[in-house]
């Protein structure tokens, strides 16, 4: 999708595990709202509002299995040069096959931002 950062690369050797990911320029939306040097206008606004629910609505229904998006924070929405957002960060993520959900053991997502 548009709007979920592509993987480029996998690596695995033994214990060592690493991604490597699309470069999205600008950074997380937490930086452009909280740093003060760049300023967003509410078209830009609207426009990562609609960027991330479209992103969340293909992974709960238009990909092959449902995808619950657990940590969804703006550190996690990151920014390209022309303010289109996309979704990072799937370490917390919960997959969901048919009507039976997978059952959790431990608390998924920061506090303040979990999905349940």
């Amino acid at each position: 999708h548009r709007n979920l950062v592509k993987v480029i690369m996998s690596c695995s050797s033994g214990d060592f595990k690493a991604l490597v990911l699309q470069y999205i320029p600008l950074g997380s939306l937490e930086v452009c709202l909280h740093s003060g040097g760049h300023h967003l206008n509410l078209f830009q606004r609207l426009d990562i509002m609609i960027d991330v629910a479209c992103a969340l609505q293909y992974l709960h229904h238009g990909s092959s299995e449902t995808i619950v998006y657990c940590d969804l924070k703006p550190c996690n929405v990151l920014l390209d040069e022309n303010v289109t957002a996309y979704i990072s960060d799937f370490g917390i993520a919960k997959i969901l096959v048919g009507l039976n959900s997978s059952t959790l053991t431990a608390t998924l997502g920061t506090t303040g931002y979990i999905a349940t």
